[in-house]
């Protein structure tokens, strides 16, 4: 009576066994991709600052205009009196290495210190 019932546990385990390996054989995972990686970043030269003054307002900044060293996708660019709080520019337009970024809110120029630009390719 023993064997059989080790005999019977014997069967049921190997069953149990053959069940659970053809459940996760039929679970398919598709294709991905992953990965880690690394590269340098470097900066931009910028050279060539020209601001244009607001023509109702000369004490306003409209514009400023600059060069990079390189090509560019987008670019930004914020002046700030104290490197604290910035006044942003939408997005710049330009091509090549000439860009102008226009200041929806034309800061004043006097307090101006700092000139802050952000390029990506």
């Amino acid at each position: 009576m023993k064997e059989r019932r080790r005999a019977l546990l014997l069967v049921v385990a190997v069953f149990l066994m053959v069940l659970a390996y053809a459940f996760a054989a039929s679970n398919t995972v598709p294709d991905s991709r992953a990965g880690d990686g690394q590269g340098n970043i470097s900066g931009y030269t910028v050279s060539n600052v020209h601001y244009e003054l607001n023509s109702a307002d000369p004490g306003r900044i409209d514009k400023v205009q600059f060069n990079l060293d390189s090509a560019a996708g987008t670019v930004y660019a914020a002046v700030s009196q104290d490197a604290l709080t910035w006044v942003w520019s939408d997005a710049c337009t330009g091509s090549g290495g000439t860009w102008v970024c226009d200041f929806p809110t034309d800061p004043e120029v006097q307090p101006q210190l700092y000139l802050r630009v952000v390029a990506a390719e």
